[in-house]
């Protein structure tokens, strides 16, 4: 098996074997590519524009941001990239895009759209999406679509004295005739609270359409190439077994009807298994609650810099955010060193999800107000006795809904005998799934653990419980 730091990739030498092939009286040319060998989906190919886009800055700046952002702190082996991910996501989209037999121009956008999906992700990946989000009103796929259609870029001045003249990412796409709109606008995906069923005719009759919303449910829809490499790489480097999707099922059983994305009934299984993985994933690995209290930590701190720093950040990486913050001194000092060395946060108060009642979720909803989160860790701190800056407010629902809009998606189309039903509608597992929770906890409260003792008394008195 070969590690996500030791990715070979073997060159094949064009003018050489152009060389032999015309010695040889034979005329077709011999494509320049690349075979990128991956820990997961084995030899991936890159040529062309594919091939062209790997050299993008946006794209290798992902070597060095976390796929799970601080996860590593509990699961050690979970140091892989997102670089390595977007890669993946490229291979699972050429698969699919190669299954339903998509048009060339077609594939080509999807399959480009998949490779740069991930360019606008922030250090350490979804843990400042919910920052970001409240202070810029944006999440990383916004920031994707500008780097994709050159109103943004990740190079810094120093920087781009420093590589010279780096073509750009549109510039790339418009060299090999793709458009970066197109490409862009691919991104697209389900938003907070939306659902599929707008799609979909009644059950009494099935509409028709001509758009092509198919293409960018392959990059991101309730079952698409970014989640089918993440939950089996994210299993894989982990080491938790409950990630397991039968991917080539999948692939097989996808087709296209009325314009969007469907699984044919042979499918059913995998699909059941891929969103059985997804909520397991969620609940035992994305939303452990120690992985959480140290991602909590870090937005913390990135928050308090202030808007003009965050608005800064997405040029920065992993190691590089953690410098800026040492370097500000004091708190943000404080806590890149905490982070650095394993001395987290604990865990002082709960609301158990199961535990919750209609009150407790009308308050925990109401947190989603970021300002309002501040103020209840500032009250708790003060009843407490301790500095509110070491006073930390979980509310999963809430960052869910932004990081992750489609946990909540378990309607995937279903093409059963010529007419598309809603998986729940034929599936026990999925409409169970709908109303479980990714989450433990509703609300959790966490400060030092020398403070543990005071904030476990004092946050039950401030929220009133």
């Amino acid at each position: 098996m070969v590690s996500s730091r030791s990715f070979s990739v073997f060159s094949r030498t064009l003018p050489v074997l152009n060389m032999l092939i015309s010695a040889q009286g034979l005329s077709f040319p011999v494509t320049e590519h690349k075979i990128v060998h991956d820990s997961v989906h084995g030899s991936v190919r890159f040529e062309g524009v594919f091939l062209s886009l790997l050299e993008a800055p946006e794209l290798q700046r992902l070597h060095s941001i976390h796929q799970l952002g601080l996860a590593y702190l509990v699961y050690p082996g979970a140091n892989h990239t997102r670089f390595e991910h977007s890669l993946g996501t490229f291979a699972v989209a050429r698969r699919i895009c190669a299954s339903l037999q998509l048009p060339p121009d077609e594939s080509t956008a999807v399959q480009c759209a998949a490779l740069l999906h991930d360019v606008g992700h922030l250090p350490y990946s979804h843990t400042l999406e919910f920052v970001l989000h409240d202070q810029f009103g944006v999440d990383h796929a916004d920031i994707s679509r500008r780097l994709i259609t050159g109103q943004e870029s990740v190079l810094t001045g120093p920087e781009r004295k420093t590589l010279g003249r780096a073509q750009s990412i549109p510039e790339t796409l418009d060299r090999f005739r793709v458009d970066p709109k197109l490409v862009a606008s691919l991104l697209e995906g389900p938003g907070p609270g939306q659902g599929t069923q707008r799609t979909l005719a009644k059950e009494s009759g099935q509409a028709h359409f001509n758009s092509k919303r198919y293409m960018s449910q392959i990059v991101s829809g309730p079952v698409d190439a970014d989640q089918l490499d993440y939950l089996k790489r994210d299993s894989h480097y982990t080491g938790v077994a409950y990630g397991v999707v039968d991917l080539d099922r999948l692939v097989e059983t996808i087709r296209v009807f009325n314009g969007d994305l469907v699984v044919d009934r042979g499918g059913l299984s995998a699909v059941e298994g891929m969103l059985v993985a997804r909520a397991l994933m969620f609940s035992s690995v994305y939303f452990h609650k120690t992985v959480r209290i140290a991602e909590l930590m870090l937005a913390k701190a990135v928050e308090a810099l202030g808007r003009d720093e965050v608005d800064r950040i997405h040029t920065m990486t992993d190691a590089g955010l953690l410098a800026h913050l040492a370097s500000r001194g004091g708190y943000f000092d404080e806590v890149a060193t905490l982070i650095k060395y394993r001395r987290l946060f604990k865990n002082a108060y709960a609301i158990r999800t199961l535990d919750a009642v209609d009150d407790d979720w009308r308050f925990i909803d109401s947190l989603g107000v970021m300002g309002k989160r501040r103020s209840l860790e500032a009250d708790i701190a003060r009843r407490a006795g301790v500095e509110p800056g070491l006073v930390i407010v979980d509310v999963p629902s809430s960052e869910l809904a932004i990081s992750e809009p489609r946990l909540s998606l378990t309607d995937v189309r279903i093409l059963d005998e010529g007419k598309v039903k809603l998986l729940p509608r034929i599936s026990s597992i999925a409409a169970s799934l709908q109303i479980r929770k990714a989450h433990e906890w509703a609300l959790m409260v966490a400060c030092p653990a020398k403070h543990r003792e005071r904030v476990a008394k004092a946050a039950p008195k401030v929220i009133g419980r």
